[in-house]
Parts: structure tokens; C-alpha cells; sequence
């Protein structure tokens, strides 16, 4: 077998290859080099991140589930909400920080309550994060969670009693946006985690709003009963869907960051208003030049062909009189 050294200068730690091994090598060489000049072969493309709407997610999951250790293992069940929760308490002794840390808490006795409110914030945060982006769309959500805690205090200012947990307020605020948006794009949803059911967000939209303003009224405002249970805090929520309309309302139908221009709106047929028609145009025509009058018949004779006689101006058929007296005489 014929060989090849290969080695340092001078003969020193020469090692003997095959030929067959050194071209070979050769070619693996030179295929790789051919091959990471191709965009597609080299690993140089932007990795996916995580995204917000994930971190914002395993979040809420991570402090439900520390939540449950401390509950379960130290019995310490309160301890998160004096810290994070909202109160008027934590407030006064200048825990600024829970308006917005109150949303990462959730009632560890009702699984509905986290689990409605992850629901939300996946399916509608997919649809917003696209357009937003990753800072306006963590801004909407903490505005919605700040303006409906500021909400919630000021009713249960007086009383003093109280601790407020949930993103209900982050997730309404973002789906009064999404609804906005998208009026009348038909959302599926199942009622009751089993029937399926299709509305129009805008719908979607109304009743909720009816609905938290029904229950902020006899609930929190005159201290009937709830029959949910737990008293639902219908004021944060509210505050949750103020704070979307006002972020569509300044951002997007003035003409503002995520949307180049305000839609156009169609209005009712019989509400618009019919064009009146153009004047006809004042011309002259030299009946001097027989070109120009000539022109002239001709284009007054088409109109006739294709209208009628009856469609003709008291100009027109003047000037018809005209040529025809005029042609007469000649």
C-alpha cells in the first residue's frame, strides 16, 4: 500500500497516512468549505426567544405553585399576599409595588380562577403580541392590572377590609383591545369547557361590561351577597377593560404607534349624501372654423347615437342650428 508522510519539517514525528485516507480528507475538506458558503447550511439565523406572553405565563404558574408549597408544607398560606397581594393595608405602609404583583396570585381553593384567567392570557396574547410588540404589550397589561387595582381601592377605600389576587384585570384590559380591533371576527369559545360556542367579540364585549357594571353596582356598591361564592372584585375588572379602550382609543383610532391609519367607515346608503351633479361645461365654439365645427357636429352626433336627441343641451342643439343654416347657405 503506498503511503504518505505527513509531519513536521525535517522528518521529526512523521506519520505515514494511506493515500486513500489523505484524499479523502481532502475532499471532506473541501466539501466543507464548499458547503459553509451556503446561507442555509451555516447555523447563523436568529434563534427564536421566548417570548413575553411565556414568561409572563410560567410566572403566574411558578407563584400558584409556590403558593400551594407554602400552604402545604409551612402552613404559611397568608404570607404571599402580605407581601404581594393588594390591600388597603399594604398600601398605607407603602407597598406601591402590589398594584401590579397582585395579579401573580390566585385562589389556591378554586382552580377555575387561574385556569380562566391562563386561558385568556394565551389565547388572546397570541392574537395581540404580533401587533403590539413585547413592550407595549407587557405595558397594556400592567396598565390594566394598575388602573383596576386603583379602581378596587378607591371602592374598598373605606372599609379597609380585603386582599385583591387575580390577572382578571390584565386579561379583560387585553381583550377590550383585541375586541377593538377586531369587532366582528367570530371567536369560538366552549361554554362551560364543553359547548362550543361562536360570537362576535364586540357581543362578547357588551355583555361582559353589562355585567361587571351589574355586579360592581349591587355587589361592591351596595353590599348585596354574592351568589358566586367569593365576591367577585367587578371593579378591577372594570378598571381592566377602561384601561384597553383607552389604550385603542389613543394608540390606535387617533392614528398612533401599531396601525398606519383610522379604518374607514361605510356609512348607510340612505345616510349618505348624493353628489349633485357637475355643470355642464361652458365652451364656445368658433363656427368661423370649419375644423373646430366640424369636430364639434361630429361629437354632438355620437351623443346622439348613444343618448338620444333628448339628452342634448339648449347649447347643443342650437349650434346644430347653427351648422345647418350655415352649411345652407354655402
Amino acid at each position: 500500500m503506498r503511503t504518505l508522510s505527513s509531519g513536521l519539517p525535517g522528518g521529526q514525528n512523521r506519520v505515514k497516512l494511506p493515500v486513500a485516507t489523505c484524499v479523502c480528507r481532502g475532499l471532506f475538506l473541501a466539501c466543507n468549505a464548499m458547503l459553509s458558503d451556503r446561507p442555509y447550511m451555516r447555523d447563523d439565523y436568529p434563534r427564536n426567544r421566548t417570548t413575553v406572553l411565556t414568561w409572563l405565563i410560567s410566572a403566574i404558574v411558578a407563584m400558584f405553585v409556590l403558593q400551594h408549597l407554602l400552604w402545604r408544607l409551612f402552613n404559611a398560606d397568608t404570607l404571599l399576599d402580605q407581601l404581594l397581594g393588594l390591600s388597603v393595608a399594604n398600601l398605607k405602609a407603602g407597598r406601591i409595588w402590589t398594584l401590579v404583583t397582585y395579579s401573580f396570585l390566585h385562589s389556591k381553593a378554586n382552580f377555575l380562577h387561574i385556569i380562566a384567567n391562563l386561558l385568556g392570557l394565551y389565547f388572546v396574547g397570541r392574537v395581540l403580541l404580533p401587533v403590539l410588540g413585547s413592550r407595549r404589550f407587557l405595558g397594556l397589561y400592567a396598565a390594566a392590572v394598575g388602573l383596576g387595582g386603583a379602581l378596587w381601592l378607591g371602592t374598598h377605600w373605606s372599609a379597609g377590609t380585603g386582599t385583591l389576587i387575580g390577572a382578571s384585570a390584565g386579561v379583560l384590559g387585553l381583550f377590550m383591545l383585541f375586541a377593538c380591533l377586531n369587532p366582528n371576527q367570530p371567536m369560538t369559545f366552549l361554554l362551560f369547557f364543553i359547548v362550543p360556542v361562536t360570537l362576535r367579540p364586540k357581543y362578547v364585549a357588551a355583555g361582559l361590561l353589562a355585567f361587571e357594571l351589574l355586579g360592581f353596582g349591587f355587589y361592591e356598591v351596595m353590599g348585596a351577597v354574592s351568589p358566586f361564592g367569593a365576591p367577585l372584585a367587578h371593579s378591577a375588572h372594570l378598571g381592566g377593560m377602561l384601561a384597553g379602550w383607552v389604550f385603542f382609543r389613543t394608540f390606535h383610532a387617533s392614528r398612533g404607534w401599531f396601525r398606519p391609519s383610522r379604518p374607514d367607515v361605510e356609512l348607510p346608503r340612505w345616510m349618505q349624501k348624493t353628489p349633485k351633479a357637475a355643470p355642464p361645461p361652458v365652451y364656445q365654439v368658433d363656427v368661423t372654423k370649419r375644423e373646430d365645427l366640424r369636430a364639434e357636429v361630429d361629437r354632438i352626433l355620437d351623443k346622439i347615437n348613444s343618448h338620444g336627441f333628448g339628452a342634448l343641451t339648449e347649447e347643443e342643439k342650437r349650434l346644430l342650428d347653427e351648422a345647418r343654416d350655415l352649411l345652407s347657405r354655402r
